[in-house]
């Protein structure tokens, strides 16, 4: 895939990272980035939550902060931590309501940061569902939550998975296999490609994104025999993107999309439900993967897995994703000031 053309040139405020289940692995991983932030070349950044989730982990500086703006004095020898609430006993791979509720506002105040300009962007640690879902939250994932607070409608933000090799957009995300073709409409696939398209330009710094559309039934619905969803709703789309200017090309057969020839021929893959797209990202990227939304007047990235409870507190949780999650949202963020 082409790579950015972006200098490493500093950003004028640092990036607010939010802690996300104080009983998961992200503040572990967050701490763990800390540590490799020179040999990584990590943009600065401070910790959204509670900091005693950070301090049941790992016994390193962290630097408590009222404001954003102190964040970038303390970088270079402390994690900077800004408290948003108490979570209560911590115990490492046990989630609680408290820690469910601590997630929430430390998404609510990371939005808020990033929207008024006093962060470069967001990166989201990783939640559990589950315990967000009891607290009151109402949304499929953070992505849409966040969606929402930008003020930006559900179809309009693009979940993207991203790393070394691969990049895949779902046109449908988290709903039951049997409800993937009533889901998809040419408006619907029509609406995400556009905004990838967009978002590859404007965050990736790709003048003309080629993209390519996967089928949903095998072999691409061969002609219909094994479907109709690619005559009657896929290709359609397909037709009035390109109307549109766009480089795309499909309804691809999704077995034979993702192997290394293949990939070198376009910028992203549009696929049609969840699995179709995370699948080979994962194989090909699991230690790297990074979920960026694009449509937003904000940057936002996460590492493409979840809280991994069974090995919180552990000390093997991997940092691979979130440190390719701040390394993405630095690299974006420096795209979007080049090119306006």
């Amino acid at each position: 895939m082409p790579s950015l053309n972006i200098t490493d040139a500093p950003l004028p405020v640092p990036f607010a990272v939010s802690l996300g289940d104080p009983a998961g692995i992200g503040s572990e991983i967050v701490a763990k980035s800390w540590v490799m932030r020179e040999a990584r070349g990590l943009p600065p950044f401070f910790a959204v939550g509670d900091p005693a989730s950070l301090r049941a982990v790992w016994l390193g500086p962290i630097q408590p902060i009222a404001a954003p703006e102190e964040a970038a004095g303390v970088f270079a020898s402390a994690l900077p931590c800004l408290q948003v609430a108490d979570a209560g006993p911590i115990t490492p791979g046990s989630p609680t309501i408290d820690g469910a509720r601590t997630a929430l506002e430390a998404l609510e105040v990371s939005v808020g940061l990033a929207r008024s300009g006093s962060a470069a962007g967001i990166v989201t640690a990783p939640v559990g569902k589950e315990q967000l879902y009891s607290v009151g939250f109402t949304h499929p994932g953070q992505t849409e939550f966040i969606a929402e607070r930008c003020g930006v409608a559900p179809h309009n933000a693009v979940m993207m998975l991203a790393g070394p090799s691969l990049r895949v957009v779902p046109i449908t995300i988290h709903i039951p296999l049997a409800e993937v073709s009533a889901a998809l409409s040419i408006d619907l696939i029509r609406a995400r490609a556009l905004t990838t398209a967009k978002g590859l330009q404007r965050s990736f710094g790709i003048a003309r994104p080629r993209l390519v559309v996967a089928g949903l039934n095998p072999h691409a619905g061969e002609n219909g025999a094994l479907g109709r969803e690619e005559i009657d709703v896929i290709r359609p789309a397909i037709a009035l993107l390109q109307e549109d200017g766009l480089d795309i090309v499909g309804p691809l057969a999704a077995d034979a999309m993702f192997h290394a020839r293949a990939r070198e021929n376009y910028d992203a893959a549009l696929c049609m439900y969840h699995d179709q797209a995370l699948i080979p990202i994962k194989t090909l990227n699991f230690d790297e993967g990074v979920n960026m939304t694009l449509g937003l007047p904000i940057v936002r990235t996460s590492p493409d897995h979840g809280t991994a409870f069974g090995i919180a507190g552990k000390d093997v949780a991997n940092p691979g994703a979130m440190i390719a999650a701040l390394k993405m949202a630095a690299e974006s963020a420096r795209a979007r000031l080049a090119h306006g």
